[in-house]
């Protein structure tokens, strides 16, 4: 499998400058579902706001410790969503600093019914895990404003890879998340994947002038506008290719996986999986599939 950013290697543990007062602190735990590992960002050149601190790690909390300066000190900790390679270090990282930790809420905030319907249903699991035990200090209402003494960030609620992922405005630059990333098209995967959300947040974020975007993993995005067309064109084309396979015959979304997602390493078709069902989901809600015997996740759908 090519490498999607030969360029983007930093090393873990180190900070790095991005802008005038925004650094990334590399997280040590690359797999094939977080890529180089999870970015860390450290913002402001007084009052530190930590997006994103991270796995339970203590290395990488050494490390965001280190990387402070005479001076600075954590005063908000800002996590995007609720997955295990993004928020559990927060905990550890408030107890040493005191910051505050600042989120949309736990990780089932958000959800749509269909999608906690499902979840009441048995359906769990899949993607990166999710920190079942994550609760923040101060829950953040989608255009709610945080500030420090010289940076002032804006939540957005963007639900579709997590029901309680926030992405942060800092100007026109965007800390993405998992939502948006440049390396590889976001896991959607239900419960708390949601692909009408997804589709929905993307479309938000088209609505404004961005000129960078840091995500969650991977490079930063220069051509966000691009990056967003190019998102949603996949998803789009995914849905088609879907809807072709099922004028086959009905079948499950693992089936329609092993068809549809034939470039994919065996390891990662499980999650192919789920994102095919994301999809199924989305066309179940449109009215132009339905699941026999009602929405599961090993459920036969066919063509309305």
């Amino acid at each position: 499998m090519l490498d999607p950013q030969p360029d983007f290697r930093p090393l873990p543990g180190v900070a790095e400058d991005l802008a005038p007062g925004l650094r990334r602190v590399l997280a040590p735990n690359p797999s094939p579902m977080t890529f180089r590992g999870t970015n860390t960002y450290l913002l402001g050149t007084r009052d530190i706001a930590v997006i994103d601190p991270g796995p339970e790690n203590e290395a990488h909390l050494e490390a965001i410790l280190s990387a402070l300066t005479p001076g600075q000190q954590v005063t908000h900790i800002l996590v995007t969503h609720a997955h295990l390679d993004h928020a559990p270090l927060a905990r550890a990282l408030s107890h040493e600093t005191g910051a505050p930790v600042l989120a949309f809420g736990p990780p089932e905030t958000g959800r749509r019914p269909v999608m906690q319907a499902l979840a009441e249903g048995g359906l769990v699991g899949g993607g990166e895990g999710v920190d079942r035990a994550f609760v923040p200090d101060r829950m953040l209402a989608d255009g709610d404003v945080i500030e420090g003494s010289d940076w002032r960030v804006e939540a957005l609620h963007t639900p579709g890879h997590m029901a309680n992922h926030l992405s942060f405005a800092w100007g026109d630059v965007l800390f993405s998340g998992d939502l948006v990333m440049g390396w590889a098209s976001s896991l959607v995967s239900p419960p708390d994947g949601d692909l009408t959300a997804f589709m929905a947040s993307l479309a938000r974020l088209q609505g404004r002038h961005w000129s960078v975007f840091h995500a969650g993993h991977g490079a930063p995005i220069r051509e966000p506008a691009a990056r967003l067309a190019e998102l949603i064109a996949h998803r789009r084309a995914r849905e088609a290719a879907i809807l072709a396979a099922l004028s086959d015959g009905p079948s499950t979304a693992r089936d329609l996986a092993d068809r549809i997602y034939t470039d994919t390493p065996p390891a990662l078709l499980p999650a192919a999986a789920r994102n095919v069902l994301a999809h199924l989901i989305d066309l179940t809600e449109n009215s132009l599939v339905v699941p026999e015997g009602g929405l599961a996740a090993d459920a036969v759908f066919r063509r309305v």
